[in-house]
């Protein structure tokens, strides 16, 4: 089986009434694109990813540095959307294809599991769930007839076909607009093999449906505490928190002495269980002499992400007698912001004095102190 799997990702936001597209809507510091990418990450039947986007939010991709995906530009809708996905795989030896919308950012693995399995020898597959409300048929606010409930069910994405045979039908349909593809299996009266879908597996459509999915995504949370100090001296550089820091004195280290970003990266370590600062980014190691400690912090945030962290909150003491760093706070928020990929309301600074005791009162050096708190997603 030679397994490829379509991500749908041009809807936009009317129902959730977001400025933001919906793929691109984070959740604990992940998008439901990204999200949705994930759930699929340990499935070693599928060979290729294909993203389907709208040409509209392309700067949004763009900062998601998706690897090891093929990106394509969508169509009016979903249906023409799809089509130029499997247009674009024709000549890849597809046989089996997965299509599934990223607004449903939590398909379970053992679900994705017995769609595969059930493609070996079905030409269509689909996840159900059971209808359990009372059914109703209704219009302009007033009920006008009851259904059986046991005769419905709602299907759920991803859908699984043989590639000829879905491939077909949208070419086919091309004029036509179906809610998913399975519908034209169904409308030519062909067998559509089902499988139990999940209620975990939800679609988000309206701002209680992302609620709903935080609820999933909130698993234990871990801290971390980091701590640097840096000797003041003359003819070196200031740096705190990555920003550059007018002064006639500087840190003396092996990178730039940043005591900020050092901090942080030790405190991001502990919590992630992953080390310490030292042990990733020895001082006997050449490479890292006069590094950037920004450089640093980015390559700790991606090895976070790959283990499957995200950053919940910052609370920073910044501890110097010299300089005062009341103005550059709002500054140092914003480039933390950015280099840990949070919002700027997950991070604190708070400016302390020794009150002149010891050798940071002293103005012989810089201190400072961090607490994290980090989550981990399934």
């Amino acid at each position: 089986m030679n397994l490829f799997l379509i991500i749908l990702a041009g809807g936009e936001s009317i129902r959730l009434k977001s400025s933001i597209p919906k793929p691109y809507h984070y959740v604990n510091n992940a998008t439901l694109l990204e999200h949705s990418i994930r759930s699929f990450k340990d499935i070693k039947e599928i060979k290729k990813t294909i993203i389907v986007y709208h040409q509209k939010h392309k700067k949004y991709l763009d900062k998601l540095s998706l690897k090891k995906t093929l990106q394509i530009s969508g169509g009016r809708n979903r249906q023409e959307s799809t089509f130029k996905a499997l247009s674009k795989i024709k000549k890849m030896n597809c046989t089996k294809v997965l299509i599934h919308d990223s607004a449903r950012p939590n398909p379970p693995k053992k679900m994705i599991d017995k769609i595969i399995f059930s493609l070996k020898k079905e030409n269509a597959v689909v996840p159900i769930i059971n209808c359990t409300d009372a059914a109703k048929r209704y219009k302009k606010n007033a009920i006008f007839k009851n259904i059986k409930r046991e005769t419905l069910g709602f299907a759920q994405t991803p859908q699984g076909f043989t590639y000829k045979k879905i491939y077909k039908k949208h070419l086919k349909n091309i004029n036509f607009s179906f809610d998913d593809d399975a519908s034209m299996f169904t409308n030519d009266n062909e067998k559509v093999f089902t499988i139990p879908g999940s209620r975990k597996n939800i679609k988000i459509t309206e701002k209680e449906d992302l609620e709903i999915f935080k609820s999933f995504k909130n698993n234990k949370n871990y801290f971390g505490i980091g701590f640097d100090v840096h000797r003041l001296v003359p003819n070196r550089k200031l740096y705190l928190a990555g920003l550059y820091i007018k002064s006639k004195l500087g840190t003396l280290g092996h990178s730039d002495g940043d005591p900020v970003l050092h901090a942080i990266i030790d405190a991001i370590l502990g919590a992630c269980k992953m080390g310490d600062i030292g042990r990733m980014f020895s001082d006997k190691n050449k490479k890292f002499k006069n590094i950037k400690s920004s450089i640093l912090l980015s390559t700790v945030i991606k090895k976070i992400k790959l283990n499957n962290f995200y950053i919940n909150n910052i609370d920073i003491n910044l501890i110097a007698q010299t300089p005062k760093i009341k103005k550059y706070i709002k500054k140092m928020i914003k480039n933390i912001s950015k280099l840990c990929d949070i919002s700027i309301n997950q991070i604190n600074i708070k400016g302390k004095t020794t009150e002149k005791l010891g050798v940071v009162g002293k103005e012989k050096a810089i201190a400072c102190e961090v607490i994290i708190s980090v989550g981990k997603y399934d």
